[in-house]
Order: structure tokens, then C-alpha cells, then sequence
């Protein structure tokens, strides 16, 4: 618990310090655009994911983030606009002498440019996105207040605001803070990716921070990789005949409390996951035709957008299809399902696409020459499966890597296998583990803590440490 209270002091810190930045430059929020202060002609301005101009903050883990910077323009240009964005020490040294600070250049090592630097807003297009990726080596050093300074430049068709020639990210400093990227070390000294532990939580009833319960003794590491929020749903909407994302009350109260219930979790590496399961109507993740689904996965995107989620995990159950399929469904199949699942990958690559497998989310097929592998990122088989590699000629082109050995069910008490077959699925090259219900006010709290415990010990030859403190549901 000292741990966790230092961390928390650092942090608050912090955000005091980049707090007295923003105040001391008044330029911090939202662009107005009837003050862009240019010579005549077609102008563009700097901002931010968030669109604030000139100065922008991130939160900087142990993990490589992108930076987004985004090229606006209130009219469309007639032809294209060419942005060249570079790391410049000299803007903060500027600053650091106008405003008394003390702000120190990230080291430009760790900040790399995407296409050389170069951007391009093409003519007709009200904006263009552009990241800027950190990648951490070490934690920073403490006491130091971070800043990233990146030079603007155009070339073309415009020219940029007044003022636009620079942007400055002020850096959240969160590397020391212990995070989950597990390893373990074989008999030969070698090193490998430990295995990634899926909790997937009925939010309904628990509370999303129990999450953070798990650590392992010698390494500090976080034992769960990500949460899965089981579970929003795919409905219909006979109003407006159309197919919806569902939240309850209940997945509804934690993503509009996202900053206390899940922000913990990902500024620990957590990935943060939406569930999608059928809901005893019409609408199912397999029945969708083809432009059904590039529709839905487009709003699964938009809900991943709005609350920074990392991915969506796929759950075929409770269905309740009509026959005939009316219009804008099919036949439920492995297939629609295939076709959903790779629609949203097309358009958020980056983000994790999760199987659980079960009925017809229990194989993939190729949709557009694209292999299940590249367009699943892991798949999660049902308790009845135990170390079966034949799950790999379900998924083709899936590794071993992304699939999971077993699962356990903590809300029934059902743990995974003897130890040893659990060290035996670490050693094949399983990549993945599902824990299902975890729950500290459960019955089966007991048997959930020596689950994890043995979780510990066979994939990560550490021992788990359970956090005493534990979090009641309290929305």
C-alpha cells in the first residue's frame, strides 16, 4: 500500500505542475477560429486530439503512445498542403527563458516521426491526423518536469495560423509506475513474453478496480493484462430499424465515470475491452449481412473512440435470429460473424479484436484474401477446452502466441488445471488465459486468490501478492 500512495502523490504532483504551465500560457483550450491571425490567403492551424491549440498534455507510460496532432482548416483548400513536423530542443529553451520554467526536452531518442515527419492535408479535406510516437527505454527521472517540443512547418496551398509554427506536449510523467508486461526466464537464462491474463468481469455486480488487486512479489508487475466489460450488447432497434450498441446501466455509469473506473487500470497497461454479446432479439454478432456490418462495426469504433477503449471481445450467445432472415440480416453463420469481426479490424487495426470460443465465434474463416490471424487478435476458448492446439486450424494464420491454453470460472468455483499442465502451457507457447467472474465478495473469493496464486508461480516464477484493500461496487 506505500507504494501505491507514492505513486499517487507523484502523480497529483504532476498534474500540478503541468497545471501551473497551462496557466502561465493562457492558449490551452479550444481553437477559435475567428482569431487566427494570418497574412491573406488559405490558412492552417495545430491542435491536439482534443483540439487545443499550441499546448497539449499526455500521460506517458511504460508502453510506446501516440501523439496525435491533427491539420485543420476551416475551408477545404483547393490543392494539397504539405506539414513537416520535427523535434526542436530550442522551442522549450525559448520558453523556459520567457515564462522562468524549468521544463527539460524529452530525450529525442525516444520520439520518432511517422513518414519522416511528413503530413499531408489533401485538397478538399477539412483535417489530417498525424501521430508522433514516444517509446520509453527507462523511467524518466523523477523531480523532472518533461516537456516534448516539435517544430511546424508548410508548404503549399496554405499557410499556418499565427503562432502554429510550434506545439508543445507537457509530459504526465507515469513511467515509474508498475505496469503489466510480464516476463519469465527459461532454464537457459532466456527471456520470453509472459502470458497475457484476460479478466473478463460481469460489471453488473464488481467493481472494475479489483483488477489491480494482483501483483507479483519479485517483478511488481500488474498479474491482469486487460478487462473485458462483460458485457455490452448488439440489439435492434425496430424504431428506427437499425442495429445498435447496447450499454445497461451498468456499463453505462462506468464508461461516463471512465476516469475513475478504468483510466487506474490503463495507466497501469492495462487494455480496457467491451464486451459484445447478443441480446435475445433479432440483432446477432453472426446474422449481420455484409453492409449490416460494416454499419455496426463503424459505431463500434465510434463507442471505442469516445472512451478510449482498446478493443472489443465478440460473445455469440442468447440469440434469438428471425427466419427468414429479414432485410439487412442473413442466416446466422461463422461466416457473418468472420465478416463483422474483420470489417471493424479494417478500420481500427490497432486495436485488439477478441474471440471467445464458443458457437459460432469458435472458428474464423478468410474474408477478402485476410487470414483470422491478422484480423484476430486472440482467441479465448470456452472451459471445455484444455491445451488444444487444434483450435489453430479454427483460426488459420492464428499463432500460438494468441491463443488461449484454458479458462477459469470463478463465479462457480471452476480452476484451471494442476499446476504443472499450466507451467506445460507456458513452456508450448501459449499466449493468453481467461479468468472469468473475478470477484472479491464472491463466495469463491477464497479460491479465486490461491487460483491466482498458482496463476503466479507456473507462468511467471514469482509469487502473486493480493492487495487486502478491495472495491464494492458504488454506482
Amino acid at each position: 500500500m506505500k507504494k501505491r500512495l507514492f505513486f499517487k502523490s507523484c502523480l497529483v504532483a504532476s498534474i500540478a505542475l503541468l497545471a501551473a504551465a497551462c496557466d502561465d500560457d493562457a492558449n490551452i483550450g479550444g481553437v477559435d477560429t475567428g482569431k487566427l491571425e494570418v497574412p491573406g490567403g488559405d490558412v492552417v492551424y495545430v491542435t491536439d486530439a482534443a483540439g487545443k491549440r499550441n499546448f497539449g498534455q499526455i500521460d506517458l507510460h511504460a508502453q510506446p503512445v501516440d501523439a496525435q496532432l491533427v491539420v485543420k482548416t476551416v475551408k477545404a483548400i483547393e490543392s494539397d498542403v504539405k506539414l513537416t513536423f520535427k523535434y526542436d530542443a530550442s522551442l522549450l529553451d525559448e520558453y523556459n527563458k520567457a515564462h522562468d520554467t524549468e521544463f527539460t526536452a524529452l530525450p529525442e531518442a525516444i520520439v520518432s516521426f511517422q513518414n519522416g515527419g511528413v503530413a499531408t492535408l489533401e485538397a478538399g479535406q477539412l483535417s489530417v491526423s498525424y501521430p508522433v510516437t514516444i517509446t520509453p527505454d527507462a523511467p524518466l527521472e523523477q523531480g523532472k518536469s518533461y516537456a516534448l517540443p516539435i517544430r511546424v512547418a508548410a508548404e503549399g496551398a496554405a499557410q499556418l495560423g499565427y503562432q502554429d509554427d510550434c506545439y508543445i506536449f507537457l509530459i504526465n510523467d507515469m513511467t515509474a509506475l508498475p505496469n503489466c508486461n510480464k516476463t519469465w526466464t527459461d532454464e537457459n537464462g532466456d527471456v520470453h513474453p509472459g502470458i497475457k491474463i484476460f479478466s473478463v468481469m460481469e460489471v453488473n455486480d464488481t467493481n472494475p478496480l479489483n483488477n489491480l488487486r494482483y501483483t507479483l512479489k519479485e517483478s511488481g508487475k500488474y498479474m491482469v493484462d486487460a478487462l473485458v466489460m462483460f458485457s455490452g450488447n448488439i440489439n435492434y432497434d425496430q424504431e428506427n430499424n437499425e442495429v445498435i450498441f447496447f450499454p445497461n446501466e451498468n456499463i453505462t455509469a462506468i464508461l461516463n465515470n471512465r476516469e475513475k473506473y478504468l483510466k487506474p487500470l490503463k495507466d497501469r497497461g492495462m487494455k480496457v475491452i467491451m464486451g459484445v454479446m447478443c441480446n435475445h432479439d433479432r440483432a446477432c454478432i453472426s446474422n449481420l449481412n455484409a453492409e449490416s456490418a460494416k454499419i455496426f462495426a463503424k459505431k463500434l469504433k465510434d463507442l471505442c473512440d469516445a472512451y478510449d477503449l482498446d478493443g472489443i471481445f465478440w460473445d455469440d450467445e442468447y440469440c434469438s435470429p428471425i427466419y427468414p432472415a429479414p432485410p439487412g440480416f442473413e442466416s446466422r453463420s461463422n461466416a457473418a460473424w468472420s465478416r463483422l469481426a474483420y470489417e471493424l479490424w479494417k478500420i481500427q487495426p490497432e486495436r485488439w479484436n477478441i474471440a471467445y470460443g464458443y458457437s459460432m465465434t469458435g472458428a474464423a474463416q478468410v474474408v477478402d484474401g485476410v487470414q483470422p490471424g491478422t484480423y484476430i487478435s486472440y482467441c479465448l476458448p470456452d472451459y471445455s477446452s484444455y491445451y488444444d492446439t487444434s483450435w489453430l486450424d479454427s483460426y488459420p494464420g492464428m499463432t500460438l502466441s494468441q491463443l488461449g491454453g484454458c479458462s477459469m470460472q470463478f463465479a462457480q468455483g471452476s480452476w484451471a488445471a494442476p499446476e504443472d499442465r499450466l507451467r506445460d502451457m507456458r513452456n508450448e507457447g501459449f499466449g493468453a488465459m481467461m479468468v472469468f467472474a473475478m470477484d472479491p465478495f464472491r463466495p469463491t473469493s477464497a479460491g479465486q486468490d490461491d487460483a491466482m496464486r498458482k496463476l503466479a508461480r507456473a507462468f511467471y516464477n514469482d509469487e502473486a501478492v493480493v492487495d487486502p484493500v478491495m472495491y464494492k461496487k458504488d454506482w
